[in-house]
């Protein structure tokens, strides 16, 4: 209980970290990030680098997961049920460096299970933190919503790589740019970007969705996922460019939903080994 309570309360610390108001053009000076994915700085450490991310060492309903389509644990729902729209930016918007990941502002709208969620922001993450299968992809993108309430809803997307065949314009033109935002701070500009693809992708194929968490410090839980099982493509070329500028940028595979905490799991387990 004194873990939930410790989680709860940094529903606001989260909100600062995860997105911003697109419709805010003003910027203050650039924070770098508090937290990486090596060494010290990364996931195995997070909890030790602020006792506000005590959940990411202890929390049971962590992200990402691996998703085991035969086991039947995590839920699947028809992509039509979320309702999805989102806006399209004709000549482009902003794509920033954040020194974790890129981000782009942007607006839009997600119904599930009745309850309205707006849209903040998506980024990216490489390789992709979900698994189908035990299945890792090139990238994942990671669409933000926020509802009144202030509680989250995340739509996943699965990205690979294509030598041929169809690649997706929208994530195409999101990265056309990126190789302008080396550093983190850098702003730079999007190509144009049409909504319609990511709408029917989503409505078009399985979503698998589940209770989880951030998956960047404060790992705050309560977060609803939705883990679009179609993955799309992007040429070789738009993958390097865009790896070039996030590098790695993903948290290691958690434990089940409501099983024990992998870092816990290890303290326990070594601290039993130093009894006997």
């Amino acid at each position: 209980m004194k873990s939930l309570a410790i989680i709860s309360s940094l529903a606001p610390l989260a909100s600062a970290l995860c997105y911003r108001d697109p419709s805010l053009h003003a910027r203050s000076e650039f924070t770098p990030p508090s937290f990486g994915y090596t060494g010290l700085q990364g996931p195995l450490n997070w909890h030790g680098l602020s006792a506000d991310n005590i959940a990411c060492a202890e929390g049971t309903h962590q992200s990402p997961i691996s998703i085991d389509t035969s086991a039947g644990n995590i839920p699947v729902v028809k992509g039509e049920r979320l309702s999805l729209e989102l806006d399209s930016y004709f000549f482009g918007t902003e794509v920033e460096n954040l020194g974790t990941t890129v981000e782009v502002p942007a607006n839009g709208t997600l119904n599930r299970d009745g309850k309205a969620y707006n849209l903040v922001q998506f980024h990216f993450h490489t390789s992709s933190e979900h698994r189908i299968d035990d299945e890792t992809y090139a990238m994942e993108a990671h669409f933000v919503f926020r509802a009144e309430d202030q509680s989250l809803s995340v739509v996943g997307i699965l990205i690979d790589v294509s030598s041929h065949g169809p690649t997706s314009r929208f994530f195409t033109n999101a990265l056309s740019n990126v190789h302008d935002i080396p550093h983190a701070g850098d702003i730079g500009e999007t190509g144009p970007l049409f909504s319609g693809e990511i709408e029917d992708l989503v409505s078009g194929s399985d979503v698998f969705q589940y209770n989880g968490s951030l998956t960047t410090p404060p790992c705050s839980e309560g977060v609803a996922w939705n883990v679009v099982r179609d993955p799309v493509y992007v040429s070789a070329k738009t993958y390097r460019a865009a790896k070039s500028v996030l590098r790695f940028n993903s948290r290691y595979t958690q434990n089940a939903p409501g099983e024990i905490n992998l870092l816990q799991n290890a303290v326990e387990t070594i601290g039993a080994a130093n009894d006997e």
